[in-house]
């Protein structure tokens, strides 16, 4: 028996035609690929989101006639807390620079309580028993009245156990004159004279 291309006999000897699957052809290779690709760039995205996931908050700084006197953004860490403060329009000077334990900022800025203080220590780096959770060091403004300045809290949160953004928010604020770092309970820094609200980025 003569056989065509495409056919094989069967034990009884009859013929039966082999049936070839066509080639994949490059649209579907690449289709694959495609698909491939974007779940692997989806997984980094993730990756990437999950590496940069601290939470943040944002303060608008006034000052007592109202004028914006500085941003100032916050950023959680794996560590702590890294405040990067951008001000303008300061008076020259030494300048206490703390957070206060009410997210409020009116009149004399006094709405703003005391400072963040949840461990209950006392205030001041030079005391044997402090500081406050809410102090940082002093800022020194040049004549420009224009600063930037970066400040870490080691061990310190946004929202959490001891977290900055509790029930009655917080607030940062300046101070009219300098943080002696150990008078009793805010460092004998005088009047504030900014002051702005702790809000959490959406």
């Amino acid at each position: 028996m003569t056989r065509r291309r495409g056919e094989k006999s069967d034990r009884a000897g009859r013929l039966r035609t082999i049936r070839r699957r066509p080639p994949a052809t490059g649209k579907v290779r690449m289709s694959g690929l495609l698909a491939a690709l974007s779940l692997a760039g989806a997984a980094c995205a993730g990756t990437a989101a999950a590496a940069d996931g601290g939470l943040r908050a944002h303060a608008t700084l006034h000052d007592r006639s109202g004028a914006v006197v500085g941003e100032v953004d916050f950023t959680e860490t794996p560590t702590g807390l890294l405040v990067a403060a951008r001000l303008v329009g300061l008076p020259a000077g030494t300048h206490a620079f703390h957070l206060h334990a009410r997210g409020r900022c009116e009149g004399d800025f006094k709405s703003a309580g005391g400072h963040f203080n949840p461990d209950g220590t006392r205030h001041g780096f030079l005391s044997a028993e402090g500081p406050h959770a809410g102090d940082m060091p002093n800022i020194h403004v040049p004549a420009s009245g224009s600063l930037t300045v970066e400040v870490f809290l080691p061990e310190r949160l946004l929202v959490g156990q001891g977290g900055l953004m509790d029930d009655d928010g917080a607030a940062l604020v300046i101070h009219e004159g300098a943080d002696d770092y150990r008078s009793q309970p805010a460092g004998a820094a005088g009047k504030r004279i900014a002051c702005g609200v702790i809000t959490l980025a959406k």
